[in-house]
């Protein structure tokens, strides 16, 4: 489906970025476009995998010229540049306005202008029903994908995105959290061990975004079913894997901080279309006549409830050790801790 195609992945020195590249580099694809800030993380991506189909752009997305000057003969954007980490958007919360929501804006406009066929939008579970600056960012960057789709002929440029959970061993997370403060010999730190949040792989992540490819139409948020954990297996699970007996410690729940995460809300899951292992969640058609807002109703609101992570699939402790294992960042670190405890002992 990318045969002779130029992809632009904003973001794409992170974490998807480089699950997408690698996902499609040695396919027919004609070029891959990584647009990012970080010159180091580019360069060292340059020397890594040395293929004449990687470009690297700088630039940032708040900057509308830099984002136009990547876009010149791209056939598709997947849109993954973000502020991310709930605690730095809480402090500097205009910071998150820019990038997410601004930057999205940024990028959208570029592809209207260019004539780009697809532009898939990331976005994350913390936008719905946010209680922090980077969900509600987030959520207002659904937004203006989801009003700027109705503004251009799909036929041209087709507009969707998606949302999903915690990935796995991401930039950030709390499992390279756990693992750092095994091999430290310190207490796995637990905000509340009750606390539910979705398990996915960065494959998965990627899957997410080639099905919403293949799949969404016009202003559609593309949502894939997810298994969750709570937080205390979880830091058991990563205790089992490296066979330790650190004491997990709970610190209590942080700033901005949800006891579960919500992939679907009431309200979508309402008109929600299930498709297998995925929902899709059309965008609503109504116009600026406010007068169907208020005499349209759907009695169903009163009794479904969202979709989130404490009542979709909880893994067992044995079942997170199997999710765990097949990640690669978890096997090198398991491996490197087997050799350190082997030298010791």
């Amino acid at each position: 489906m990318f045969k002779n195609k130029t992809l632009l992945i904003t973001g794409g020195t992170g974490s998807f970025g480089n699950a997408v590249m690698k996902r499609f580099l040695d396919t027919d694809i004609k070029e891959i476009r990584i647009f990012s800030r970080d010159e180091k993380k580019q360069d060292d991506m340059r020397k890594l995998y040395k293929n004449d189909k990687l470009k690297f752009y700088i630039g940032d997305v708040r900057d509308l010229a830099s984002v136009k000057n990547a876009m010149h003969g791209v056939d598709y954007i997947f849109h993954a540049a973000a502020l991310k980490q709930v605690p730095s958007c809480e402090f500097f919360p205009l910071e998150a306005v820019k990038t997410n929501v601004m930057g999205t804006d940024n990028v959208l406009t570029a592809a209207i202008e260019y004539g780009i066929q697809k532009v898939i939008c990331l976005s994350t579970d913390k936008a719905a029903y946010p209680i922090n600056a980077m969900g509600i960012s987030k959520a207002m960057m659904e937004k203006v994908f989801v009003a700027k789709s109705k503004t251009v002929d799909p036929n041209k440029t087709l507009i969707c995105g998606t949302r999903y959970g915690n990935v796995m061993a991401s930039r950030g997370s709390v499992i390279p959290l756990f693992i750092d403060q095994i091999k430290s010999g310190q207490p796995l730190t637990v905000t509340d061990p009750t606390m539910t949040r979705f398990l996915m792989s960065l494959e998965d992540a990627v899957e997410l975004v080639v099905f919403a490819f293949q799949n969404a139409q016009a202003g559609d948020i593309m949502v894939q079913k997810s298994p969750a954990s709570t937080i205390g297996d979880l830091a058991q699970a990563v205790k089992e894997i490296f066979d330790v007996d650190n004491q997990i410690k709970v610190i209590g729940t942080r700033h901005g901080e949800k006891h579960y995460e919500t992939l679907l809300t009431k309200e979508e899951y309402v008109v929600a279309e299930d498709m297998g292992g995925f929902y899709r969640v059309p965008s609503d058609q109504r116009d600026l006549n406010y007068d169907k807002y208020f005499v349209d109703g759907d009695s169903r609101l009163s009794t479904l409830e969202e979709y989130h992570s404490s009542n979709t699939q909880i893994l067992t402790v044995k079942e997170i050790k199997e999710k765990l294992l097949e990640l690669d960042y978890v096997q090198s670190a398991l491996k490197e801790w087997n050799n350190k405890v082997h030298v010791i002992n």
